[in-house]
């Protein structure tokens, strides 16, 4: 299956982590404010989504969103959230783990890019 994003095994022990801490998590990809381009995670809900958020997928069952104006940026790339040494963002939950959120990606080939295109992200709200 084609996907827009998925997820390491590193990444998905961290959801576990804080998921057994937070309950439910959801993703959003920072549009580069006080954090950067860096991956938030917070508890489901928290983060309020509104018409220019898109949602990409899912990753180890989590939703994960971004701004339409960032994914017209990175539509044509593969995402996959991986988790790594350092500090999260100031608000994500991560942030006391020594651990933090990060994106790596990859241009789509033309064979999914073509299938991608048949399906486009929805915008919430």
């Amino acid at each position: 299956m084609i996907t827009r994003i998925t997820s390491t095994d590193k990444a998905n022990q961290l959801i576990d982590e804080l998921v057994k801490i937070h309950g439910p998590v959801m993703f959003h990809q920072s549009g580069g404010c006080c954090d950067g381009s860096a991956p938030m995670c917070y508890p489901q809900g928290e983060f309020f989504l509104g018409n220019s958020d898109v949602c990409l997928g899912e990753v180890h069952g989590v939703p994960f969103y971004m701004s339409f104006t960032q994914f017209e940026y990175w539509e044509h790339t593969h995402l996959t959230l991986d988790a790594i040494p350092g500090t999260g963002g100031q608000f994500s939950l991560e942030r006391p783990t020594g651990l933090r959120f990060f994106i790596r990606s990859r241009l789509y080939s033309d064979e999914e890019w073509k299938y991608l295109s048949q399906y486009p992200v929805k915008r919430c709200g």
